[in-house]
């Protein structure tokens, strides 16, 4: 189950389980795997940015990731 997922501010996408492991099949570049997260996201799955200067990511709501 994604628990986080989290988009770079170079479009990279990384993702995270319940456990706070890395689920490969949804990371990458996010024009790439967009429409296969938010197909595969559940209630509750947090939605974050994470911009460069940040010392950690924003959270946003799902229709602005």
């Amino acid at each position: 189950m994604m628990k986080t997922v989290i988009r770079t501010q170079t479009d990279m996408v990384i993702v995270f389980d319940e456990n706070d492991r890395q689920i490969p099949e949804y990371q990458g570049r996010y024009a790439d795997v967009k429409t296969k997260i938010l197909r595969d996201a559940v209630d509750g799955t947090e939605f974050k940015h994470w911009h460069e200067n940040s010392p950690e990511p924003e959270i946003v709501v799902r229709n602005n990731w």
